[in-house]
């Protein structure tokens, strides 16, 4: 019974019956091995036996190199039992060990049930985005279908028909808005009779076609909840149009968003583009923890909890920049604000360091006067709002510079790689433009020369090495005072992979998940390659918001560390697994970008 109560607790063993379990306890053999046995020969005929390890240590050796420890709980075998091919690895004792066997005809009876095969025949890939989204999306919350939100069926007026009949057809049907049946179709709504009827003098005989709104944005019926509320904050609109087979079948607003959800990023995009009084401020922080906490337990994955995040940062910084506009006056030369590191990428979920710049147009001394202010009063009310000014300084009051010497920058950095060069680039080649209306192209393109420069793209990807996963002898994780710094050991170098190989594909994407994408498409990255590094990126984002989340919950600053003891045994797995395939990524992408620049 004391080999069942520990098997039975291993996954996928804790997904079988009772039947499967006795039968499993009926067949499996026990085996003792003296340190240093050598239990499977790399080259040698294919495992018989699920082996699973029940106390001591095995190592995994490949070609007289240890690849990896396998401890209690941990199995092996089963990769060549499925290919019926030599193991790819010696398999040796690293110490006196215990070893649960299970025939390989249990073993395949075993698979038929669909719990068990999925579990051996997934990708390392597949377990950590499982791993990931187990809080997940339930049927009443943000994975409900957008069209259960549809209260009304879809109301339509024609092109030529007056606002005073549009505004009798609302009034009638009690609704805020109405369709167009135009080609493409559009929508009035209260807000453009008001804006653009009343406000600017028009009379009631206007046609509806001179005051639409038009494209009219519509989604899939289908499309999750949390998935409309993303396009609402992007496209800054009200209203979506859902269609199916092309024919629109409803139209949600904000409003409906609004009820549906109380802690809601489009509430808090709409107080932010209304603020006025400073101190309001102040509320930013914990307002946005709620919306992430209300995110995160309705089941949304990291990456897109930092889109919206990202969304409402955007909005906020805009807000800001446009008071700024309106004490100091219009600016003298077009301008923009950029963001860069996370908030560049969008992956910012709780608020972190500031890293903002300016660039603007034409220099002058007053522009210099007037820019340098406007950077200090966003930069101070950011603060007020709860982003802490960055330690290195990489704010816009020191990076506020005409375009010509951003230019100058990007140049220096792609022809001279040296350290800090490299630190710099790493830093702004995440920027994305946020408020203004200068034009980046110019800085785009320097930038995209990078992807001629074999040389600078072999180092960016040595230094993106230089945050390593936390891995100590035999492969076993290292952690200090309990602790593992996520954004050090996982996301850094994952970010810095996928920016070095997306700049060497020459693709213009901020996000790592897109880079990755855009590394395959060129041909910098192998699918498997981008699939294992984008699985990994998900769980250490999953797992680090889970810490944060509940070190804010605790009234604490939140950081990048996670307690290992937190941790399930299942996920100590995964995270080391996902740790050396990050290792051996780097390897392969550092010697790769060599090869192409360092000859």
């Amino acid at each position: 019974m004391e080999a069942l109560a520990f098997i039975e607790q291993i996954p996928p063993f804790d997904q079988l019956p009772p039947e499967d379990l006795e039968k499993v306890q009926q067949a499996m053999q026990r085996v003792e091995y003296e340190a240093g046995a050598i239990i499977l020969r790399q080259g040698g005929a294919p495992s018989a036996y699920l082996n699973i390890v029940r106390s001591g240590s095995v190592e995994l050796r490949a070609n007289g190199r240890v690849r990896h420890v396998l401890e209690a709980g941990e199995m092996f075998g089963f990769p060549s039992m499925l290919s019926q091919e030599p193991p790819l690895t010696d398999v040796v004792a690293a110490e006196p060990c215990v070893i649960y066997r299970i025939p390989e005809s249990l073993f395949r009876t075993l698979l038929e049930r669909p719990p068990f095969a999925q579990y051996f025949l997934r990708s390392l890939s597949e377990r950590l985005r499982n791993a990931a989204s187990e809080q997940s999306l339930n049927a009443q919350g943000l994975g409900m279908p957008s069209k259960y939100l549809v209260v009304h069926e879809p109301i339509f007026v024609a092109p030529n028909a007056t606002v005073q009949e549009a505004a009798s057809v609302m009034a009638k049907a009690g609704v805020g808005s109405v369709l167009v049946a135009d080609e493409p179709p559009g929508i009035l709504t209260d807000r453009d009779l008001r804006n653009r009827v009343l406000a600017a003098g028009r009379g009631p005989e206007t046609p509806v076609r001179e005051v639409m709104s038009r494209p009219l944005i519509a989604i899939d019926s289908d499309t999750p909840v949390h998935g409309a509320m993303m396009r609402m904050l992007e496209e800054k609109i009200h209203h979506l149009a859902l269609v199916e087979e092309g024919k629109i079948v409803g139209l949600i607003s904000s409003t409906d968003l609004l009820r549906f959800q109380s802690q809601n990023p489009i509430f808090l995009q709409r107080q932010l583009n209304a603020l006025h009084d400073p101190k309001e401020l102040a509320r930013y922080s914990n307002e946005v923890n709620s919306v992430v906490e209300t995110l995160y337990r309705g089941g949304l994955a990291a990456p897109q909890i930092g889109r919206i995040v990202s969304t409402l940062n955007d909005t906020l910084i805009a807000r800001l920049l446009q008071q700024g506009e309106a004490e100091f006056g219009a600016p003298p030369t077009p301008y923009a604000w950029i963001v860069f590191g996370s908030e560049g990428r969008c992956e910012q979920m709780v608020l972190t360091d500031q890293d903002n710049a300016l660039v603007y147009a034409e220099p002058s001394e007053r522009a210099d006067t007037y820019f340098h202010a406007l950077a200090e009063f966003v930069v101070q009310r950011l603060i007020q709002a709860g982003f802490p000014p960055c330690p290195g300084g990489y704010m816009a009051t020191n990076w506020c510079k005409p375009l010509d010497e951003w230019l100058t920058l990007f140049s220096d950095w792609i022809d001279r790689p040296e350290p800090q060069a490299l630190v710099e680039a790493g830093i702004f080649f995440d920027f994305r433009p946020v408020y203004g209306e200068l034009s980046l192209e110019p800085l785009e393109q320097r930038m995209m020369s990078a992807q001629r420069n074999g040389i600078f793209l072999a180092y960016l990807a040595q230094a993106a090495n230089a945050f390593a996963p936390p891995l100590g002898f035999f492969n076993r994780l290292r952690s200090e005072g309990g602790y593992i710094d996520l954004k050090k050991g996982g996301v850094a170098p994952v970010v810095g992979m996928a920016r070095a190989l997306a700049l060497a594909a020459g693709s213009r994407e901020r996000s790592t998940m897109e880079r990755l994408n855009a590394a395959v498409q060129g041909g910098t990255l192998s699918s498997e390659g981008a699939d294992n590094l984008s699985g990994a990126f998900q769980f250490f984002l999953h797992i680090r918001l889970r810490a944060q989340l509940e070190t804010i919950r605790n009234g604490q600053k939140p950081d990048n560390r996670i307690r290992v003891k937190d941790l399930t045994t299942r996920e100590q797995r995964l995270l080391r697994d996902a740790f050396i395939m990050v290792r051996e990524m780097q390897e392969s992408v550092a010697e790769q970008l060599r090869a192409g620049g360092l000859r």
